[in-house]
């Protein structure tokens, strides 16, 4: 008896009629409908597929058969490599997005050269592949018809420009506003926004200034029709970027300023300890070899390098900017390629998001990892943010089925000053209580003692029935 074929459409990719991601069985496809063939054709002949894919700027992909396809529409199928773990601009630190929008100005450039263009520059087509953004939209390109300005100018301005100059001028958590507009920061939002010192910088006054007034001054009107079909040289296009480029590549965010920005440049460990705490992080890793690490509280990820020797990936999250920006920073200086800083808050994590609630995935319908990495955090959700223990365990088992987790007592000088301006009103913040709560859910396979603190590892392992997502 022939066992029926899985599909499933993935519910981010249903805006472009060129064609659409979908799941057949588990494994990753695209269709791309015949309504693209032409575009299609072209990319794969102009040599432009081939010179983004072997500079690490287009996932590559391979053609396969044809009854593969989910509807009759199909010119193609192909089976798109795919990207180790999605994120979303949101999650990202700055200087993420600043080289995810150089990335995306460069590709365009690429475009250009071979007769075509970026239909799209959204930045959720930018997934971060071994430490570099790479495009996983194939169907974002058009035939670049001659003296058509650029379609996806306004979506960049929104998606990367607005929100780079908002980070740097105001404040770096503007970053965020992602999460309320899927499909950029409006541009007159962004303009109202911005101190008046951000227009000595002429590319901002051009690109979105000048450019959200213009919006204004013809939206709606038979005039705005007429200057889109203006005519733009393809020497006028590269200008453009060229001083988008200028533009993006003049704005710098310097990682302080912020609650946790030094916390992991100093030692919070007597030497003794801090050293047995890394060897047996190290050996219980190399023991599991997982292939998905999820360091929580990371920091700037000290212990999330170390993961990195057993691990094929680290997710790397911390809720601080300036942690995750130097965090990335040591990403991009070391060349780490198995390591994704993220910017995740565990009290308000990612939700699922956009269109029915199934365009954009919550953290936790990207899971589950392999191991899960919380040092030194307990007593921050505990008491910081009065998350209870029972709570917290049963989060923890949602998320993987390995736990390797720092216990802090409340006579810990980090946990004093926790409690130092407030009243004490956990009573089941204690090492009994901890261990109550968590094994409800896990079982205890091996503690450690760290010698002169008041901490202990644990190692645990997921009950069989818990609940996972």
């Amino acid at each position: 008896m022939r066992i029926a074929s899985t599909v499933e459409r993935l519910p981010a990719s249903f805006r472009d009629p060129s064609g659409f991601l979908f799941e057949r069985d588990g494994d990753l496809l695209r269709q791309v409908n015949r309504g693209y063939r032409e575009t299609y054709d072209h990319l794969m002949s102009s040599g432009l597929y081939k010179s983004l894919v072997r500079e690490g700027l287009l996932i590559p992909h391979e053609e396969v058969a044809l009854d593969l396809a989910l509807d009759a529409r199909a010119y193609r199928v192909i089976r798109p490599q795919r990207v180790a773990f999605i994120s979303y601009p949101y999650e990202w630190c700055f200087s993420q997005l600043k080289r995810a929008a150089l990335a995306t100005l460069q590709i365009q450039k690429r475009a250009l050269d071979c007769g075509m263009t970026l239909k799209d520059a959204s930045s959720f087509n930018i997934q971060f592949e071994k430490g570099r953004p790479v495009l996983i939209d194939t169907l974002s390109f058009d035939r670049l018809v001659e003296g058509e300005p650029w379609e996806a100018y306004r979506q960049f301005c929104q998606h990367f420009l607005a929100p780079l100059a908002l980070m740097t001028f105001r404040d770096v958590r503007l970053g965020r506003l992602a999460t309320l507009y899927l499909d950029g920061v409006p541009l007159d939002m962004a303009v109202r926004l911005l101190p008046a010192r951000a227009w000595l910088r002429f590319g901002l006054l051009l690109h979105l200034s000048l450019h959200a007034r213009s919006q204004r001054r013809f939206a709606g009107s038979p005039v705005a029709q007429a200057r889109r079909r203006r005519r733009m040289s393809r020497t006028a296009l590269m200008g453009l970027i060229d001083s988008l480029e200028g533009a993006i590549r003049g704005l710098h965010w310097e990682p302080k300023g912020t609650p946790w920005a030094e916390y992991g440049l100093g030692e919070h460990y007597v030497p003794e300890a801090k050293q047995l705490k890394e060897t047996w992080v190290d050996r219980t890793l190399a023991r599991l070899q997982p292939g998905v690490v999820w360091d929580l509280g990371a920091n700037v990820g000290h212990y999330s390098r170390l993961a990195s020797r057993h691990a094929g990936l680290v997710v790397s999250m911390d809720a601080d900017p300036a942690a995750v920006e130097r965090n990335y920073q040591r990403v991009v200086t070391e060349g780490t390629d198995n390591i994704l800083p993220l910017q995740v808050d565990l009290t308000n994590p990612t939700p699922d998001l956009g269109w029915a609630l199934r365009e954009r995935a919550s953290l936790l319908s990207r899971g589950p990892a392999d191991v899960l990495l919380v040092l030194a955090l307990i007593h921050h959700l505990a008491i910081g943010n009065n998350l209870p223990l029972p709570d917290l365990a049963a989060f923890f088992a949602r998320l993987a089925p390995w736990l390797l987790i720092e216990f802090v007592r409340k006579e810990d000088p980090r946990v004093s000053q926790l409690l130092a301006a407030r009243r004490d009103i956990f009573p089941d913040y204690t090492p009994e209580g901890f261990e109550a709560a968590f094994e409800k859910h896990f079982l205890v396979e091996e503690t450690l003692d760290l010698p002169g603190t008041l901490r202990r590892l644990y190692l645990m392992r997921r009950r069989p029935g818990t609940q996972s997502p």
